[in-house]
């Protein structure tokens, strides 16, 4: 054999196109109240409080009148695009077309913009009021503490669970007929997974709690992974994770221009470059303050 046969030697490169690790889309989208909106705001709901029924003590008496208080939640869109260009002289030197990755890449981008606007209108600074006159911040009656069932700082605990469902219960929240969701990081999963109470299925009926060792469901509180979870100050002025749970219809997701694509030529650069073009008008806010619990983990 001859010596000079490396020089016959190749590379191989992919033809396969993957993209890196990232969460591909809005995972919270499903868990939450949706609705379609136009205008710079809008008011998915008009709310009427609670009213106490009157005793009649006597006979014939004058009939008085009782007043429901109204109040009104509003909803502000915030737009998102996301332009790439794929040059056409570029897409003549490679061995794949990236143009469906490119979009696939931006729905998932999009997506997460999504859920972060949810996060945001939980725990944010929403607007009420007829006109939306009226900045209402998210209460301290509706925070579990960072060190609750526990002497110090803690992570996501049965206790923290528990305590986030006592204080839906309280409010009236029906819970038998409500969807709960609790959003988690990885770090609130497998701080769970140290709990016998969730591991076990003696504490839960004779139902598995765990799926190919996945929690989906305990307290019934379904679960969602995400690790777009915020940090903030807790009450302890430490830093802690802002884990929420929530009642489905007590957060609201506004959509204005649902996600959408496009990929045309830009006929105003050189070489006419691809344009693979995702862009989405969303917001979202809570619909009622005792709907949602702030569970600082750490």
């Amino acid at each position: 054999m001859s010596v000079n046969i490396p020089g016959h030697y190749v590379s191989q490169f992919s033809s396969n196109i993957q993209l890196k690790l990232q969460q591909a889309g809005s995972r919270l989208r499903g868990a939450v109240s949706t609705g379609s909106h136009v205008g710079d705001q809008a008011s998915p709901v008009d709310q009427f409080g609670a009213v106490a029924a009157n005793k009649v003590i006597g006979r014939f008496n004058p009939m008085g009148r009782v007043d429901a208080t109204t109040d009104r939640r509003w909803v502000l869109p915030t737009d998102y695009d996301l332009p790439q260009l794929l040059d056409s002289f570029d897409k003549l030197r490679l061995l794949t077309d990236p143009e469906s990755s490119y979009v696939t890449n931006a729905v998932n981008a999009l997506g997460r913009a999504m859920d972060e606007e949810i996060l945001s209108g939980m725990f944010g600074t929403n607007l009420t009021g007829v006109k939306a006159g009226t900045s209402t911040t998210f209460p301290s009656a509706s925070v579990v503490g960072v060190n609750q069932g526990a002497a110090s700082a803690t992570n996501l605990t049965v206790a923290k669970l528990k305590r986030a469902k006592r204080l839906l219960m309280a409010a009236n929240v029906d819970v038998k007929s409500e969807m709960i969701y609790c959003a988690i990081n990885a770090a609130n999963h497998d701080s769970l997974l140290d709990e016998v109470q969730v591991i076990s299925a003696d504490f839960n009926g004779g139902e598995a709690v765990l799926k190919e060792g996945n929690l989906m469901r305990f307290l019934g509180i379904n679960f969602i992974h995400t690790e777009l979870l915020t940090t903030g100050t807790d009450d302890q002025s430490g830093t802690s994770t802002q884990t929420p749970v929530w009642a489905q219809s007590g957060v609201h997701l506004g959509i204005w221009n649902d996600i959408n694509t496009d990929i045309s030529t830009r006929t105003d650069l050189q070489g006419l470059p691809y344009q693979a073009y995702a862009k989405g008008t969303f917001g979202a806010t809570r619909l009622e303050e005792a709907k949602v619990i702030k569970i600082w983990t750490r």
